[in-house]
Order: C-alpha cells, then structure tokens, then sequence
C-alpha cells in the first residue's frame, strides 16, 4: 500500500512539472504590462524598446500621401520631432519629392512592401519581390535603402523574421501602442489611445494617410511632451536600449514561531 501511493505521488509531481515548464509566461499583475521575454528572435524583432530614459518612437505607416503627409510634417518640425515612416512602395514611387523631404528634416526612412499584402500568406519569392521593389523605390528617391521594415498588418512568420533579416539586414519593427486610427474612430478617440497606452520606450503606431490621424496629432504630441516623453527615431530608440533588470525573487515568510515567554530582566 505504501509503495503504491509512493507511486501515485511522484506520477503527480511530474505532472506538475510538466504542466509548467509547458506555460513559461510569467502571467502579469492586473495593470501591469509585461515586460517581453527572451526569445530566439531578440535583435531582430522589436515591439517595444526597454531603456533608461523616457524615449519613444512615433511611427507613421502607409504614407506618404500627397495631401496628408505634408501637413503632418509640417507639425512634426514645429514641435522638433523626429519620427519614422514606413512607405508603401507604390507611394514611394508616385511622391519621391515628400520622402526626399521627410529624409531631409530628419525623419527615418523604412520599408513597407510595395502595395500592403499579408506577407505571411505569400512565397518567399512573393515576399522577396515586395521588399526588393520597395527598397529599389526608396533608393531612387533618397540615395539609401532603408534598414528597418514593417510587415504590412503586422503579419509576418517567425521563419520569415529570420531569412528577411539575413537576406536583407532588416530589423523588423512592430508595435506596442495602436490606436486603432485606420478604423477612423475620431481624433479624440486616437489621441486619448495613444497618450493613455504609451509608456518609455514605446513604438507609436499610426497612419498619415488618415485625416482623423493627421487631426489627433497636435493633441498626441501636446500631451505626451507635457507627460515629459522625448521623441526619437526607432533606429535610435534601439540604440539606447539596455538590459532588463531581473526581477528580485521574493523573500520567503519566516516560519520561527516568536516566543511568548517575557525577556529575562538584566542584571546590573
């Protein structure tokens, strides 16, 4: 009888184990964020930057748009910001002149596709064609190639992530603040989203291509500088970035009883 419940003990602590080592994730506080855990893709990937400093990335996708992207940069110089705009390449090649622009005022400059499909659902000779077009485009406009890319609805497969950075040198860059701006739910909706969510070393997404985008930004970019945030290109957010702290382990509770029994009085 001993021997059998010995047994059914240690098949239950296996169990145990196992059921954790299958769901590593650390599961977060209510209200707290969590910080990204190591994975096989850190270097290339980037959502979200950790650094020392209140930094963070605006980021503007789609563009550019001849009658939209302008006013934003307009803006954008009035309040000496430096952003990051992921082009389309169809865009690129129709409006050189407002890219040459963005580059010339300090904007950065990145790469995504040429005309916006869901680069997972593609070949690889699909995906090349995308990137390789939109590069080339860029190229003519500004004399560089981009070294950052964005897949078109954040869509893109671990082993994608991995070739597209050996074959093109391409970090790829995501996002941890959306607003949602392309569902157009109103310039007071996009501001409150995007100055409640970001936090330091947050990647800002949103489209110039949008007026309701363009119309929230004097409100975005107000409340985030009066909130202290500093604003820098994504190239340079990843620069800055450092290490993340490891948590401290908890210390664990004392189990020594305190006696009850009175102190001996001293003697003199």
């Amino acid at each position: 009888m001993l021997i059998f419940r010995f047994l059914i003990f240690c098949l239950l602590s296996l169990v145990g184990v196992a059921a954790v080592r299958a769901n590593d994730a650390v599961v977060p506080q209510t209200g707290e964020k969590p910080e990204p855990a190591p994975t096989a893709e850190a270097g290339i990937t980037f959502d979200w930057v950790h650094v020392d400093g209140p930094y963070i990335a605006m980021t503007f996708d789609d563009g550019p748009s001849a009658k939209l992207t302008p006013k934003l940069l307009d803006l954008l110089a009035a309040h000496h910001i430096k952003a990051t705009f992921f082009l389309i390449g169809e865009n690129v090649a129709e409006h050189p002149e407002i890219v040459a622009r963005e580059v010339r005022e300090g904007h950065e400059i990145a790469n995504h596709s040429w005309s916006h499909p869901n680069l997972a659902k593609m070949s690889d000779d699909g995906v090349r064609g995308q990137l390789r077009k939109t590069e080339d485009a860029i190229r003519s406009a500004i004399g560089n190639r981009p070294t950052l890319m964005r897949p078109p609805y954040g869509s893109i497969s671990t082993r994608q992530k991995k070739w597209i950075n050996h074959e093109f040198g391409y970090k790829i860059v995501l996002w941890d603040v959306d607003p949602l701006d392309w569902r157009r739910p109103g310039p007071n909706v996009v501001c409150n989203r995007i100055v409640k969510n970001t936090r330091a070393g947050s990647i800002v997404l949103a489209h110039d291509i949008h007026p309701g985008t363009i119309e929230a930004m004097p409100c975005v970019l107000n409340q985030l500088e009066a909130k202290g945030f500093k604003f820098v290109t994504v190239s340079e957010l990843i620069a800055m970035e450092t290490p993340i702290p490891p948590k401290p382990s908890p210390t664990p509770k004392s189990t020594t009883r305190k006696s009850t029994a009175p102190s001996p009085t001293p003697h003199n």
